[in-house]
């Protein structure tokens, strides 16, 4: 997963919730019930997300799917440990 795209994808999910939240906040009566803000909020973000996000968040699954398929398996890792101690370890 390249972070690029996780944190374009991030910011834009959160920019979805806040100006929402900010703009709703500017209400007198929401002000009063701000919670009712915050989940009229999370509604509208994750409406906005789903209309125009598609792209950043076919991005970052691509790159998850990537780094999934790369598997490393134990035998690996300890192979890899292995060498590694052989080639610290000093020779008489």
């Amino acid at each position: 997963m390249r972070a690029r795209s996780a944190l374009v994808y991030t910011v834009l999910r959160l920019a979805a919730f806040l100006v929402p939240f900010g703009l709703m906040m500017l209400l007198p009566v929401m002000r009063e019930y701000y919670w009712l803000s915050a989940i009229f909020a999370a509604l509208i973000g994750l409406s906005l997300s789903t209309l125009f996000l598609r792209r950043p968040l076919a991005d970052m699954t691509a790159g998850l799917g990537e780094r999934r398929s790369r598997k490393v398996t134990d035998e690996d890792v300890e192979d890899a440990a292995a060498q590694d101690v052989a080639s610290t370890r000093p020779t008489d």
